[in-house]
């Protein structure tokens, strides 16, 4: 468990956890390795689980009709991705697939939820990270939306 500790504490929406904080969702972690080109989730999907890239990199793509896979980006150990649905209970929005090889370090939505209600002070903490996780990436796609009106203009 101390290793997921240190895991988690660099995470976004951890970020403002003490180590009795941590603890508490270091113990609902469970690790799970994927090979080169497996599905780790598909787009449409009940968003059941976030995960944190441990070793390994993911590649997240979309099924574009007509065209075929267009990939969004490559992941690196330390990111965790697949957490916008478990927090809005939604599905998918994108694919997941291993790239080369990843071991995941995920959390399921139920026990992730059961810490959040159990402890008011814990989701205080998580909930305000998100806000400001999702501010961030709002400002980030503004800014590339703004840039790539910008270049269209010409």
């Amino acid at each position: 468990m101390p290793d997921f500790i240190e895991l988690l504490r660099p995470i976004a929406i951890f970020q403002n956890l003490d180590d009795g904080e941590l603890a508490q969702f270091a113990e609902i972690c469970r690790i799970q390795e994927y090979q080169s080109g497996e599905v780790i989730f598909r787009e449409g999907e009940a968003g059941n689980r976030l995960y944190l890239i441990v070793a390994g990199e993911v590649r997240i793509s979309r099924d574009i009709p007509g065209s075929g896979e267009e990939a969004l980006a490559v992941l690196k150990a330390g990111t965790l991705f697949g957490e916008m649905a478990v927090f809005d209970h939604s599905e998918r929005s994108t694919d997941a697939f291993s790239h080369g090889g990843t071991q995941v370090l995920t959390i399921s939505r139920t026990e992730f939820d059961m810490v959040l209600d159990f402890d008011r002070d814990i989701a205080h903490k998580v909930l305000r990270a998100v806000v400001q996780l999702l501010s961030s990436r709002l400002r980030s796609t503004n800014d590339s939306l703004r840039s790539f009106l910008a270049m269209s203009i010409f």
